[in-house]
């Protein structure tokens, strides 16, 4: 059913298609009876749940950021038996993100590349909303910087976001690693990690209740960058590490050269991926020996995907594009 209906969907934009799909399922999941049924029909069945960093997970799969970017479809996706859901990226101050089109599928490859550019609400907009957040449905905010912040002052944007958010979501995460925002990566260096996080440690003890604060990495490290990363990751006393976000590498693609010439640049997610993210996931999992949880990211459609994840050290384990290509029962289909 759903092979037919991502054939009709993959007509449209992928944006408008994003929408009318939530849309759509959102009404089925509010009517009468059929509701219930189909609501039934995605919950994965004997789901354990995972403590990670404090935090009891319903089950190990999430939804990876980019997804629901302003916490607009959450009831819908704990519908789906998601475990978790990353909202955002968010910024302090709303922006529209890159001029469309800025999302394309690769069907050859089970792939999807965007260059959204942290399109957003901002962070004011996206608390109210995760002020009727669903119960029982673990929540994490990612947040980043506005692209008109020089990184001179992407600090001041990131404790922004990060005081305002804090008390509406489950744990943190600081995006410092897409590719979609100009100079966002250079970032990923030890005086800017180690300082900030520093920064958000000293309001996080502020707090009446102690949360994890994560950071998200990029898949595109040389072996000897991994390791200077992950010395920076145990002086800035990160609290887990989400390996990783999209790439910019386009190497051994099945679409052809000139589509993806036409495209441009963006970050690349989806099937050709997963490799580039277990070898970085599996480094840290090598390096740091359990010092901290690692949640897998990157290329997963199938329990084997999942698994394999697992295996390299992974605590939990977020879906993206898998979930566009698999549909909405991939949750219930990797648990079960």
């Amino acid at each position: 059913m759903y092979n037919l209906l991502k054939s009709l969907l993959f007509l449209l934009p992928p944006e408008v298609a994003h929408e009318f799909a939530l849309k759509s399922l959102r009404i089925v999941l509010r009517t009468p009876i059929l509701g219930s049924w189909v609501r039934q029909s995605f919950q994965p069945v004997n789901a354990k749940p995972v403590v990670v960093a404090g935090i009891t997970f319903p089950n190990a799969v999430g939804l990876a950021a980019g997804f629901d970017k302003n916490a607009k479809w959450l009831h819908l996706l704990k519908d789906l038996g998601f475990g978790h859901v990353e909202i955002g990226t968010v910024t302090p101050l709303p922006q529209p993100g890159n001029p469309a089109p800025r999302l394309f599928r690769l069907p050859q490859d089970y792939a999807l590349i965007n260059r959204m550019g942290f399109n957003n609400d901002g962070i004011e907009a996206v608390v109210e909303r995760l002020k009727n957040r669903p119960a029982g449905l673990v929540v994490g905010g990612n947040i980043g910087k506005n692209k008109i912040t020089p990184n001179e002052q992407a600090a001041q944007d990131y404790t922004k976001a990060f005081e305002a958010i804090y008390d509406h979501v489950d744990y943190i995460v600081v995006n410092i690693s897409s590719p979609n925002t100009p100079g966002l990566r250079d970032l990923q260096e030890d005086e800017f990690i180690s300082d900030l996080f520093e920064k958000l440690q000293t309001l996080r003890a502020e707090r009446r209740i102690w949360k994890p604060i994560f950071l998200k990495i990029a898949p595109d490290f040389q072996q000897s960058q991994i390791h200077e990363l992950i010395q920076t990751i145990r002086r800035a006393k990160v609290d887990g590490v989400i390996a990783t976000n999209t790439t910019i590498d386009r190497s051994n693609l099945n679409t052809s050269k000139s589509k993806i010439e036409k495209i441009g640049a963006g970050g690349l997610s989806g099937r050709p991926v997963y490799e580039a993210s277990n070898t970085i996931l599996g480094f840290l999992a090598m390096e740091l020996g359990g010092e901290f949880p690692l949640i897998g990211v990157g290329g997963v459609f199938t329990k084997e995907d999942f698994d394999g994840k697992v295996s390299r050290g992974a605590s939990l384990v977020q879906v993206y594009t898998g979930f566009i290509y698999m549909g909405p029962r991939i949750v219930r289909k990797i648990l079960s």
